[in-house]
């Protein structure tokens, strides 16, 4: 699992560079904002940011740990998500479930 969210978070860095490399940034972002699906994804989009930082706030036990992996989400988006999954979230999850943990805010 972790192999695949580090996959999942390559993939979505590779489209981030073609799109930076063909795109128009500001001008997909205006279309964007101009229709109301557009205004529904971008706050699907940040609604799951702050499902993730919530995520990440609550299993790191280090909370300044936590504040360095969750801020840039809303600045990177997914590509970190995946990294902490990855990387530190997958596991931590995995032995809180697997031990019947009860995983809480601190």
């Amino acid at each position: 699992m972790r192999l695949v969210a580090g996959l999942l978070g390559v993939a979505l860095t590779v489209l981030i560079v073609w799109a930076i490399a063909v795109g128009d940034f500001g001008a997909a972002g205006d279309f964007l904002l101009q229709k109301p699906w557009g205004v529904v994804t971008l706050t699907d989009l940040y609604i799951g940011f702050i499902l993730s930082a919530a995520v990440i706030y609550i299993v790191e036990t280090n909370k300044i740990t936590a504040v360095i992996w969750l801020l840039p989400i809303f600045v990177l988006g997914n590509v970190v998500t995946a990294a902490w999954l990855a990387l530190r979230g997958l596991p931590k999850l995995i032995s809180a479930f697997s031990k019947n943990e009860q995983v809480t805010p601190r």
